[in-house]
């Protein structure tokens, strides 16, 4: 009889071993790797026979275009982030720190579809049907008609799916806890993850439901299972935001349907999320104008423009080694920073502890806000207030120069809008819109920017022996 096969595969990473060992080699994870059997599962399955293809029809690439069928959820914020709305037929996989809100929001567009006529089904795995009912009348959806179960068995989800009218949207919270025959392993391994995703895909292919996932997210804020997943799906969301505020960033990573690096922004309440419309107002809210160390930063995200403030403590140190604290922004990229300041513009920081900081919260991933940070860590070290109806925007390069960089005229008409009426921004910027108040300072290099924020200090200085 032949000894049956088993496999040791990476629950982080999903890379296959033949024995068990404590590190992964592919992605560098200690005790992620567990055994599991390799004749269940897709692709599972010793001795199958591989049956004769059909030949699919071919077509051109010219044609007749369909707008794909979205739904809306009429929660501007969230049709926002997946570009209009959930498309029928398509997977959402939406991930986020336990806590943060991901059942609320979900509850929340649940109730909204189905007081427009939409037949929804709210699928829990992780709490009971009384637990979801709490959440449901504290959101104030408890009167709606969303038809709700807690089952972790796929292949009973499936059923109960095809029975009745089609779903219009169907919320699987969370993928982590189901389970399906044809896999022989513990629910949440990277074996039943892959089935019961792929068995839920095929059926809202074929059906035209909308499928939403909820997944779990590692210690490094990546959604926990296999890659293979996110690649799967049609649109990849996270859910975003720090405790210790009261809002909530939806981010969109992937989306067939719509644009990429769009966000949603929300405020965490009593009563659930509200929608907050002017991100840039409530991220500014508490700034202190008369701070050192504080620089405005537009920015845009997706194809909205947003600002927020970027702010920066230099202080001597008095440790061998200086100490660098970054919150919100790339540590590689505020160590590229400080070298080409110390390098081009003889800012001398190696004896200072630098604590960089974006304020709320909120997480900057674009170059542009190089600029803002540049000027903020100057601006601490001299001790002197930028002035506060001015916005920072910019690339800086390893030789200094800045470059200019995308959708100037959105970033400036934002600001203006929000009584902003100066800009430090790259010399060469295109789109510079025409009629608007703002003052443009343009700049070519960091020291321009070094020398800019000093003058303004020796300016401030004479008016202060003149008085």
């Amino acid at each position: 009889m032949a000894k049956a096969r088993t496999q040791f595969i990476c629950q982080s990473c999903g890379a296959v071993h033949n024995r068990w060992v404590g590190k992964c080699e592919s992605c560098g994870e200690w005790n992620t790797i567990f055994e599991e059997d390799p004749t269940g599962g897709i692709g599972g399955g010793p001795g199958r026979v591989a049956k004769k293809g059909r030949p699919v029809a071919l077509t051109s690439l010219s044609g007749d275009i369909e707008e794909a069928p979205r739904i809306e959820t009429g929660i501007s914020e969230l049709d926002r982030a997946t570009g209009g709305g959930f498309v029928r037929g398509s997977a959402v996989l939406i991930g986020g720190d336990p806590g943060i809100g991901k059942s609320t929001l979900l509850m929340q567009a649940a109730a909204a579809l189905s007081r427009r006529g939409h037949r929804i089904i709210y699928v829990s795995g992780e709490e009971a049907v009384a637990q979801v009912r709490l959440r449901a009348q504290r959101l104030g959806a408890a009167d709606t008609s969303v038809a709700l179960a807690a089952e972790t068995h796929v292949e009973d989800i499936l059923a109960t799916l095809a029975e009745g009218k089609r779903p219009d949207l169907v919320i699987i919270d969370s993928i982590q806890t189901l389970w399906s025959d044809m896999a022989e392993s513990a629910p949440g391994t990277v074996t039943q993850v892959r089935a019961g995703v792929q068995a839920l895909i095929r059926f809202a292919k074929q059906t035209g439901t909308a499928m939403v996932l909820v997944g779990h997210v590692t210690k490094d804020g990546q959604i926990a299972g296999p890659r293979v997943v996110e690649h799967m799906v049609d649109a990849v969301l996270y859910f975003e935001g720090d405790r210790g505020h009261h809002y909530r960033i939806l981010r969109t990573v992937k989306n067939r349907f719509g644009p990429t690096d769009e966000i949603g922004v929300f405020e965490m309440g009593g009563s659930g999320l509200r929608e907050v419309t002017n991100p840039s107002a409530l991220f500014l809210s508490e700034r202190n104008e008369k701070s050192p160390g504080a620089a405005v930063f537009a920015g845009v995200e997706g194809t909205r423009p947003v600002l927020v403030e970027v702010q920066a403590l230099v202080a001597p140190t008095s440790l061998g080694t200086p100490r660098r604290a970054i919150v919100g922004w790339d540590s590689s990229r505020l160590a590229m920073i400080l070298a080409v300041l110390e390098a081009h513009c003889g800012v001398r920081l190696g004896q200072h502890d630098v604590y960089l900081n974006i304020a709320g919260g909120y997480r900057i991933s674009e170059p542009a806000a190089d600029l803002a940070v540049a000027s903020a860590l100057v601006s601490s070290l001299a001790g002197l207030a930028l002035p506060a109806d001015c916005v920072y925007f910019g690339e800086i390069s390893l030789s200094g120069a800045v470059r200019p960089v995308a959708h100037t005229a959105q970033r400036l008409k934002e600001a203006d809008k929000l009584g902003f009426s100066a800009a430090v921004l790259p010399e060469a910027s295109v789109e510079k819109p025409k009629g608007l108040p703002t003052r443009l300072k343009e700049i070519g290099s960091l020291p321009d920017l070094v020398a800019l924020i000093a003058g303004s200090k020796n300016r401030l200085q004479r008016t202060e022996d003149e008085t």
